[in-house]
């Protein structure tokens, strides 16, 4: 038996071995979205970053207005452009 042909895998007709090779193997990159069982604990998180910005806000509005006043001179304030291209 050891002179025998070997016995080759019969391949699927019109599809190409490049084809085969390049399917995804294993997990997908980047992070997941998991919905919550309970709709309440969205409310909640939409809530709690709806007062930190509030807060955060508040804040630089406090620490603007207090600096204005203690200097001599007239403060101006920037804006950052981190969040927009060019």
């Amino acid at each position: 038996m050891a002179q025998g042909k070997q016995k080759f895998k019969a391949q699927r007709p019109g599809v190409k071995k490049a084809q085969q090779q390049h399917k995804n193997k294993g997990p997908k990159k980047g992070a997941r979205a998991i919905a919550p069982k309970k709709a309440q604990v969205v409310q909640q998180q939409k809530l709690k970053k709806s007062l930190e910005v509030a807060i955060r806000s508040h804040i630089e509005q406090e620490v603007t207005q207090r600096a204005s006043t203690s200097l001599h001179k007239r403060l101006s304030l920037l804006k950052s452009t981190e969040g927009k291209p060019g």
